[in-house]
């Protein structure tokens, strides 16, 4: 769905930001500025934000990159559960322990494939 700058939709832009802050549990954070958000909080901002648009497939480059493991693993967690209603997830990780989520690892190196595998 495309919005316009009509009240309406601004009303409906805000209902989904507050509907996926809370799916990513951060809705008492709506109001905060980045700067006020550990990099886990922002990370999981980035995936509400990314969703206001119902998209059928993300690609999530790093979603984890620069957070504590708690913070990871909560991430994960919310990828799987996007995965599990129907979206295509697409992770580009270094991290092999993060891939391990996939159902499917395509492993490249200096931009060829090396390794594609089904979990």
């Amino acid at each position: 769905m495309m919005y316009s700058n009509s009240h309406l939709d601004l009303i409906e832009r805000e209902q989904r930001a507050k509907q996926y802050l809370k799916m990513v549990g951060l809705e008492n954070k709506a109001n905060n500025r980045p700067n006020q958000l550990s990099g886990g909080e922002q990370q999981r901002v980035a995936i509400a934000r990314a969703l206001i648009l119902n998209p059928a497939i993300i690609l999530a480059d790093e979603p984890t990159g620069n957070v504590a493991t708690n913070q990871a693993e909560e991430i994960m967690k919310i990828l799987e559960q996007l995965h599990r209603q129907g979206r295509t997830i697409i992770i580009i990780t270094h991290e092999e322990d993060i891939a391990q989520h996939a159902k499917r690892i395509i492993k490249l190196r200096d931009g060829v494939i090396t390794d594609d595998s089904l979990l």
